[in-house]
């Protein structure tokens, strides 16, 4: 269960998704919403106060009762981090930015996803009925095996969990290939048979699946054809060089999103 929702509002209109996304998460979980809009330093404060004025009628029209509204002046980047921690926030909500915005950058996007100590959703889709399909990326790693009880906890108990995990052979024959597949699908079996004795009652569909090939690939067929309104990623799974770098897989959903991202670290 969620307690505080942060959504960080930069006045486009993507973030008018975020914001309605974060709204109904907030009901669903009875969590605290918190707006943020980083201001300017270089506008006037005409222009500050219009964005004030905006967003006022953004909470009022999208925002559940007893929701926050604050303003800060800085690097968006620092000041969104900041304001997680100081607010004790569990979810970062953002808008995914389809084209380059010099003030919320991809930049700054990276910045906020290498070191969110929470987990972070990037809304993509214009649609705000309770998440019904996600696609979990597994692995052997911690942080996907977190990722995945993260989003089984964000998600409502009406929703199908999927968790696929993308097995790359190593080079050999056809039955060793067959061998390996079948050793992996073992692991993959236990390993989602005892994440899930933690996980709570009642909670969405948890199923999985083993495939063999490339793994952004494998997943843009699966959130095709899994009709996915959520891809959820660990961070830092199989392509982690160090705590310092945000995964590549993670990295490049982030900047090409084709549905809404769940990471976490």
């Amino acid at each position: 269960m969620l307690s505080h929702i942060l959504i960080a509002h930069d006045l486009r209109d993507t973030a008018d998704q975020a914001l309605c996304r974060a709204a109904q998460l907030a009901r669903q979980h009875r969590a605290k919403l918190t707006l943020l809009h980083v201001l300017d330093p270089s506008q006037s404060r005409q222009q500050h106060e219009q964005a004030q004025q905006a967003l006022d009628g953004k909470m009022s029209q999208y925002a559940p009762p007893g929701s926050e509204l604050r303003f800060h002046s800085g690097k968006p980047s620092e000041v969104v981090l900041q304001q997680v921690q100081q607010l004790g926030c569990d979810l970062l909500v953002l808008g995914a930015h389809h084209q380059r915005h010099d003030f919320f950058s991809g930049t700054s996007l990276d910045r906020i996803a290498r070191s969110c100590p929470v987990p972070l959703l990037l809304v993509a889709r214009n649609d705000f009925q309770p998440y019904r399909h996600a696609l979990a990326a597994i692995d052997f790693s911690l942080c996907a095996c977190s990722a995945l009880g993260q989003a089984y906890r964000l998600l409502p108990a009406t929703a199908e969990l999927h968790a696929l995990h993308v097995f790359e052979a190593d080079k050999g024959t056809p039955q060793q290939v067959d061998m390996q597949l079948h050793i992996q699908q073992a692991l993959i079996d236990q390993l989602l048979e005892d994440e899930a004795q933690n996980f709570p009652v009642p909670g969405p569909t948890l199923t999985h699946s083993v495939l063999q090939g490339g793994i952004l690939r494998c997943l843009q067929k699966q959130l095709k054809s899994r009709n996915s309104e959520l891809l959820v990623l660990g961070s830092h799974g199989r392509s982690a060089l160090s705590q310092a770098l945000l995964g590549s897989l993670a990295q490049h959903f982030l900047h090409k999103a084709p549905c809404d991202i769940f990471v976490v670290r």
